[in-house]
């Protein structure tokens, strides 16, 4: 689509995306676990694994498929109860494959974020948005379902120095500026209103229109240099209908001659007589889309897949899985680079935060996340982009694998370029170039990203190098240094945390172990108003992220390292329960201040947290290693040496509930359900074909 002039575009109304993140209300969370919700049991840590369990319950209860971010990580744990005492919980697969199957792509592939409602990028993160920088601008003349303050201007705006040629101004009203095109080609341009066309690669037009069917409408724009609109600055976009207000994103930035300064703007609606528009609002916008959100659609549908065996989904949704794949391979550049390149706007990895002989200068623009992380800004060559996308191709290689050894689906092969050959190829390459490109000699441990100055970005992101060994991202040398810094064995002289501080937050390592106070986004511009460990992204920490840390642990360190840190946090969280809750825990007793549900802190355990859920998932998918698949499932137990036995039950593996017992000799597997014979896999051997409803026995 680059170099076009008309662009296809995003035509929504509020609320069909936002209509698709759902939530469980917190409301739910109260209660012990029901009867029947899945148990941990180790005999002699009996209350280790009751908090656990708890914790699973407390964070399972109110889960659910939210926005695209998190389709990475809440699938699983919330798929695999086989609870049904709880008639919502019950509805839970239901809800995850429409979740998944209604995930907006764009015409070029990129899937939207659906996060909640803004004035940014609708297919975006919710911000930044034209208000909270300098150089943008904004007209909204009616604030009908408008998300309410701070995410918005506050006032409406006047119509005061507006221009109509052919067209006559007939009211305001709910809906917003009522407008009769009254000659053929009218046109409607704004005051003088210098805007940075760096603060605006889009422009959005919230409207409604009769009487433009077969219209081409078109924006122009005048500049500090030529002060008369021209068709060489024009853009097209689709015309809008009566019944609801459409929101036309306009890509400004693919033109040539969206440069420098636009000081006017005007809409050309190329119509007939008759017609007429209500325009809501038109405002600059900036680009808010995120890096990861492709890779994250794809891991979620790969893990509904597995959990599921739901072939009529994978049907509707191979296709789509494969051109989300294919725009990271194309758009971000991964099969030339063999990393992630994230060219937007904003999005070049430099701060919005910059010194300028000893002065802060706040660089509006700069510095837009692009993940999880959203103030940070990963960009331009991105380490974490990329090792999610080495995690895509490895999901996607599976999938491609499970199709061709199964004809019986009636799904088409892919294309060549995606065989399960090529893709496993390409993902050895991007794990090559990744590991030497990202990799520090100097700190050991993996960067953030590499700027458009060539400048690297490193505050020792804790997250970022444990999630390379959790997606097997990160060489095993590379792995082992990783752990030795995180475990505080080795020192990185030029960090702020060090050694068993790292662990200070006693439930989770540090996200970062250097002290940030000048690469963010521009919009957060006092970081050193804060202390070291009241922000989540500079010291603090995050609970969910403590999976990535035991599953890496026991990978590189082995079960009884693992364990030793998997049951200081159940230690923690019996601390938690007894106090009444993460908030009167945290309530001035403790050290250390929660942030969510709109309360600044450096902890991040509940609320929107709702990544939470992971850390009783390592009991399933590290200690017991059960991985499921298509046609079946491998279980892989690696028990400490104190765990005579483990058992899960409850286990929702397609259409079975399975019950799992594994001592250090032995494997148990009980199953309730269809008697059709499963494959499985005991610690990587030839697969058992396991039928009937007799119990499955073997030695470990």
């Amino acid at each position: 689509m680059k170099g076009k002039n008309r662009i296809p575009i995003h035509l929504m109304k509020l609320g069909v995306w936002v209509g698709s993140i759902f939530l469980w209300s917190a409301a739910f969370a109260s209660g012990p676990p029901p009867k029947d919700f899945p148990h941990f049991k180790v005999p002699g840590h009996e209350p280790e694994m009751n908090a656990l369990r708890n914790l699973f319950w407390r964070h399972y209860s109110e889960a659910g498929p939210g926005a695209t971010l998190w389709d990475e990580w809440i699938p699983s744990p919330t798929l695999w109860p086989a609870i049904s005492t709880e008639a919502r919980m019950v509805e839970i697969r239901e809800r995850w494959k429409q979740a998944l199957s209604n995930r907006i792509l764009d015409s070029e592939g990129y899937v939207s974020t659906h996060q909640h409602a803004s004035i940014a990028h609708p297919l975006g993160w919710p911000f930044p948005f034209w208000s909270q920088g300098t150089g943008g601008y904004g007209w909204h003349f009616s604030f009908k379902d408008t998300v309410g303050p701070p995410w918005r201007p506050e006032t409406l705006s006047d119509i005061v120095g507006w221009e109509l040629t052919g067209a006559t101004a007939v009211s305001m009203s709910a809906d917003g500026w009522n407008v009769q095109l009254d000659s053929v080609g009218a046109v409607v341009s704004t005051p003088f209103k210098p805007i940075d066309t760096f603060q605006a690669p889009f422009i959005q037009l919230r409207w409604r229109a009769t009487g433009l069917t077969n219209a081409h409408p078109y924006i122009e724009w005048a500049t500090e240099a030529e002060s008369g609109f021209s068709k060489s600055r024009r853009m097209y976009f689709d015309p809008a209908g009566a019944d609801a207000t459409t929101h036309t994103v306009i890509p400004m930035y693919l033109h040539k001659e969206w440069t420098g300064t636009a000081t006017r703007l005007r809409l050309g609606f190329d119509n007939k007589t008759g017609a007429s528009v209500t325009i809501q609002a038109l405002f600059t916008q900036y680009d808010t889309r995120q890096n990861v959100n492709n890779a994250s659609f794809i891991d979620g549908c790969a893990s509904y897949i597995r959990w599921t065996g739901d072939i009529e989904f994978l049907k509707f949704n191979i296709e789509r899985i494969r051109i989300a794949l294919q725009y990271m391979m194309n758009e971000q550049q991964g099969l030339e680079k063999k990393v992630i390149k994230t060219n937007w706007v904003g999005h070049n990895g430099k701060s919005g935060i910059q010194f300028e002989d000893g002065k802060k200068v706040i660089v509006s623009g700069q510095g837009i996340g692009d993940n999880y992380w959203d103030i940070l800004p990963f960009g331009n060559l991105d380490a974490y982009a990329t090792l999610r996308y080495y995690g895509s191709l490895k999901n996607v290689a599976d999938l491609e694998r499970e199709i061709r050894e199964h004809k019986e689906w009636g799904i088409e092969a892919p294309p060549r370029s995606l065989s399960v050959e090529k893709l496993e190829a390409h993902a050895a390459e991007v794990k090559r170039e990744g590991n030497r490109l990202f990799w520090d000699p100097k700190t050991e441990r993996f960067i953030a990203c590499i700027d458009t100055a060539n400048k690297p970005h490193d505050y020792g992101y804790t997250f970022l190098n444990l999630e390379s060994i959790y997606y097997d991202f990160a060489d095993d040398r590379h792995a082992e240094k990783i752990m030795q810094w995180i475990r505080g064995e080795r020192i990185v002289g030029s960090d702020t945390s060090t050694g068993t501080d790292i662990y200070r937050w006693r439930f989770a390592p540090r996200a970062t172990t250097r002290r940030n106070i000048d690469w963010y986004i521009w919009a957060w511009s006092g970081p050193e108003s804060l202390a070291w460990g009241d922000q989540v992204q500079d010291g603090g920490a995050v609970l969910g992220w403590s999976y990535h840390d035991i599953m890496s642990r026991l990978k590189i360190e082995g079960p009884e390292d693992a364990w030793n840190r998997l049951r200081e946090i159940a230690f923690w969280y019996a601390e938690v329960e007894a106090a009444g809750g993460y908030r009167q825990y945290y309530n001035g007793s403790h050290e250390g201040h929660l942030q969510g549900g709109g309360t600044p802190g450096g902890l991040g355990l509940d609320s929107e947290f709702t990544e939470s859920i992971l850390v009783p998932q390592t009991l399933l998918d590290g200690f017991l290693g059960f991985e499921p698949k298509g046609g079946g499932f491998e279980v892989s137990p690696r028990l400490p040496k104190d765990w005579p036995e483990f058992t899960i039950d409850q286990i929702h593996w397609h259409g079975l509930v399975l019950s799992i017992r594994a001592t250090h000799k032995e494997i148990e597997i009980n199953r309730s359900g269809p008697l059709d014979p499963v494959e499985v896999t005991i610690n990587g051997r030839k697969p058992i074909t396991w039928s009937g409803d007799k119990p499955l026995k073997a030695k470990l």
